[in-house]
């Protein structure tokens, strides 16, 4: 028979809010650690804008661009390994503030960059302070109460997605204050250093965020797991009512136990068969938040509307509402999700999701493709074009047909060169499905999969284990990111653009029956109380 968990002040907060948490300093606390994603966001996409600028400026390959984007990601691989429990060790604001000089130093190493590899190497520094997505949910939730946690935790979330947008309104106005022929614009460099401009940009947020790390206090719940509870009751005072704080640091205390003196041991206890089932969990909402493809649609998103035959001017149109449409239902998120609960939110969005990825694969499945012999000639020369005589005005049902029948005709390195502008210029279909299965998705994903993830993962986990706990799933998380991201380019080339959105709403409904059959509810709960029930071996209400 299982005894009852300790009481918590968090409960009595959420019954009396007009003398329970100190709210404005909970938001500011939220708007600071939350800034992190806003830099990520914006380091994440500015590079969409920089890439074409250094690829003419030092000739860079396909391979050296591909290694230009990618190598944050490359980097957050161990960062999602080690950030966390080095958090566990220093704490969860200090390690914040390490993100934050990371994060300035790559910006300012990625602006002043002389060659190629230097910017290579900025942002991959960049990438290892992409570990601040696991520690702001981790530190909002020790700190929030239980009924403003999901709220507070997702501000991370929608900053990420401002942050997003950000970078792809800055690269805009950049270029075109580039070409506008203004004095000052090139007195300042604008105009023959766009690219640095852009990158250069990012050191602004990374500067106010280190500065205003200053102001925030370390969580309470790693000051108890440490044994110093005096500064854990200092940090309690500023936020709870006074005639509360001891409650509070009594409920903290119990649920913080022993620290655990090695990484490996804690490492054990989250392998351990008492938590096996909340690391199954973790693992099933942060595998599927990435395999159903989200990061493969943000940043191909101009390439996969160019494919529907929409036109490159229109492409980057429908791009900016991918951005927009991101920001708009993250803040939804952040309504529902301490109204409705992450199981609803999860379950509901992934519906979505396979929907939305299978309409888009329908979309693909129904184009036809020809190429005219006046778009051959205007994208291949009149010397290839001869060459692609017996391609040009011939109907083909599938797209991977046309591909192969373009390299057979013009040879690999000329087909390879020139097949993105060929299927453009070659493809008849309805575009709307495309457009409107990919906004759904990213609508679908921002509402669900992206804030609730988060929001779960700083929950289930128990307090002495929770960074080393975030740190494996976080790095399964990456892990899964890259892959996607790596073979998108592979699948459209080998299986086809309708294949490829298939076989994402097919991992869409893998993880939805997971989800129904596994997923508690967590709305409401305090920590100490998840704990009890998740880790006791029970499951909590809402679970299958």
């Amino acid at each position: 028979m299982s005894t009852a968990p300790p009481p918590d002040l968090t409960t009595i907060a959420s019954a009396l809010p007009e003398q329970g948490v100190a709210r404005g300093r909970l938001w500011f606390i939220a708007f600071v650690v939350s800034l992190g994603g806003f830099v990520f966001g914006f380091d994440a996409a500015v590079i969409s804008g920089v890439v074409g600028y250094v690829s003419t400026t030092w000739q860079l390959d396909v391979w050296q661009q591909g290694l230009l984007v990618s190598a944050p990601s490359l980097a957050a691989i161990p960062a999602a390994l080690t950030v966390a429990p080095l958090s566990d060790v220093i704490g969860r604001r200090r390690m914040l503030v390490v993100v934050a000089w990371l994060y300035l130093l790559s910006g300012i190493g990625a602006t002043l960059a002389p060659d190629y590899l230097s910017l290579v190497l900025a942002r991959a520094l960049g990438g290892f302070a992409f570990g601040s997505l696991m520690l702001t949910p981790v530190y909002m939730a020790e700190i929030a109460p239980a009924r403003l946690r999901g709220m507070l935790v997702s501000v991370g979330q929608l900053n990420i997605v401002i942050g997003l947008s950000a970078a792809y309104f800055c690269n805009y106005v950049l270029v075109a204050l580039s070409t506008s022929g203004a004095p000052w614009v090139a007195s300042l460099g604008i105009d023959r250093w766009t690219w640095r401009w852009m990158l250069g940009l990012e050191i602004v947020p990374a500067a106010l965020w280190l500065v205003l790390l200053f102001f925030v206090p370390e969580s309470p719940r790693w000051l108890a797991l440490r044994g110093r509870l005096d500064a854990a009751r200092r940090v309690l005072r500023s936020l709870y009512p006074a005639g509360e704080v001891e409650n509070q640091l009594a409920a903290v205390a119990a649920s913080a136990g022993t620290a655990a003196d090695s990484l490996a041991s804690r490492l054990r206890e989250v392998l351990s068969p008492r938590l096996r089932f909340v690391l199954f969990i973790g693992l099933v909402v942060g595998i599927a938040q990435q395999i159903t493809g989200i990061n493969a649609v943000l940043f191909f998103a101009t390439s996969i509307f160019e494919l529907s035959g929409i036109g490159r001017d229109a492409a980057f149109a429908q791009a900016v509402w991918v951005g927009l449409i991101n920001v708009v239902f993250t803040g939804l998120a952040m309504l529902l999700i301490d109204r409705l609960g992450r199981r609803p939110l999860l379950i509901g969005g992934l519906v979505a999701v396979v929907l939305s990825l299978s309409l888009a694969g329908w979309g693909f499945q129904q184009a036809r493709y020809q190429l005219p012999a006046a778009a051959a000639q205007q994208v291949l020369g009149a010397g290839l074009a001869a060459q692609a005589a017996t391609v040009v005005d011939r109907e083909f049902t599938d797209e991977r047909a046309f591909r192969a029948a373009v390299r057979a005709a013009l040879g690999r390195p000329a087909a390879e060169q020139h097949e993105a502008a060929l299927l453009r210029a070659a493809v008849r279909m309805q575009p709307w499905m495309v457009l409107t299965g990919i906004l759904s998705f990213v609508a679908a994903f921002a509402i669900s999969l992206g804030p609730v993830m988060w929001v779960l993962l700083s929950e289930i986990f128990p307090n002495r284990v929770r960074g080393v706990a975030m740190a494996l799933v976080g790095f399964v998380n990456a892990l899964v990111s890259f892959g996607v991201q790596f073979l998108f380019p592979w699948e459209l080339s080998v299986l086809g653009n309708a294949t490829t959105f298939f076989v994402y709403a097919a991992t869409g409904v893998v993880a939805l029956l997971l989800v129904v059959r596994y997923l508690p509810e967590t709305k409401g709960r305090t920590l100490e109380e998840i704990e009890h029930e998740l880790a006791g071996g029970r499951t909590i209400a809402g679970a299958r």
